[in-house]
């Protein structure tokens, strides 16, 4: 009897030395594991807690400067930490940036928070809002798919401060307790605002030097006269809205102090006018941006003048930033054979860019 209860302890003790071993088969070995407690959720008004059963009880993780790997269930349903998102100004912007995020093959369904910080995060960190602004606080409402923001080709982040550095990092999640931690992170500045403006006068696109005078020796009664330069203008700038060249007139048309007579600016057709003075537009470009674009009465061809008096007018406009503007206008002139004759005919032409920032 003693003999029989010998050897069923014995019995026992093996089942249970075979319980406590690790489990293994030809493909893996699980080197430590546990059972839990048993699974359960906890919440309060702040937070809210859900344990599992049966998962690996090391608590260790695997750790590089590319990847961690921890153990568990709980891990293995977090949604994967994106890669660093691409930051970059592709057009000098003064006040936003151009971020797009890199989806980490999270599924299409998975959403995204962005933080953007212009102090490292420390020791405060912003969020990107769903309407691509700034905020304190990162709401439900501003966790977006891949898609929403932007995809492969991202979105403009705006409301930003001029010459600063930002920083950007972004945290995926796919369904309750699936938060991923936040991804490495990617840089960069915003420019000062800047607007380039400058004048010539030349027969050819080339750049010249003050003083700017335009002559048009004789004027020929009845006779079309176009000046033998052209006036080119030159006009860049990041302001959100782009900007304006505006041209004015001193006399409002070619002026003789000796006669007191005006060769009067106008617009019209000089072909058919028996006297004027004008502007028109000859040529618009820009390297990108824009585009420059010559505003109306100046766009007409042939002898189709438009007024140059003492009232600012909107020569050239770019709606969005620019980058090398280039413009010239010719002007154009007829005398009459009632004009009287004076070599003091002269105007002074001014012309004012301005950027809508």
């Amino acid at each position: 009897m003693f003999k029989n209860e010998t050897q069923i302890f014995g019995l026992l003790a093996s089942l249970l030395m075979f319980f406590a071993a690790a489990p293994a088969s030809t493909s893996y070995k699980l080197e430590s594991y546990g059972v839990g407690s048993g699974g359960a959720s906890s919440s309060s008004t702040t937070y809210r807690a859900t344990t599992i059963t049966g998962e690996q009880g090391s608590s260790t993780s695997s750790t590089s400067v590319t990847y961690t790997s921890r153990s568990g269930l709980i891990t293995t349903q977090l949604a994967n930490v994106p890669a660093a998102p691409t930051v970059t100004n592709p057009s000098s912007y003064y006040n936003k940036l151009h971020i797009v995020i890199n989806n980490g093959g999270n599924p299409p369904d998975a959403t995204f928070a962005i933080a953007i910080s212009n102090n490292n995060f420390s020791p405060t960190t912003n969020y990107v809002k769903n309407d691509t602004t700034i905020t304190s606080t990162l709401n439900t409402t501003d966790w977006q798919t891949y898609s929403a923001w932007g995809g492969s080709s991202g979105f403009d982040v705006i409301g930003l401060a001029p010459n600063t550095t930002y920083t950007v990092k972004v945290k995926a999640e796919h369904g309750d307790f699936t938060e991923s931690a936040y991804s490495a992170t990617a840089s960069a500045a915003t420019a000062n605002p800047s607007l380039t403006f400058d004048i010539d006068v030349s027969s050819t696109d080339s750049e010249t030097s003050s003083p700017y005078t335009l002559n048009f020796g004789n004027l020929l009664p009845n006779t079309v006269t176009d000046g033998p330069q052209k006036i080119w203008i030159d006009f860049d700038t990041n302001a959100t809205s782009g900007g304006t060249v505006f041209i004015s007139s001193l006399n409002g048309g070619l002026r003789s102090a000796l006669t007191s007579h005006t060769i009067s600016s106008t617009t019209g057709d000089l072909s058919s006018l028996s006297e004027g003075f004008g502007a028109q537009n000859q040529s618009t470009a820009q390297t990108s941006g824009g585009p420059f674009v010559a505003q109306s009465p100046y766009t007409s061809a042939s002898q189709n003048i438009g007024i140059t008096d003492i009232s600012l007018r909107q020569f050239y406009l770019s709606s969005a930033p620019i980058v090398a503007g280039r413009g010239s206008l010719l002007l154009k002139a007829r005398a009459t054979t009632d004009t009287p004759s004076a070599a003091d005919y002269q105007d002074s032409l001014t012309f004012i860019a301005s950027a809508s920032f």
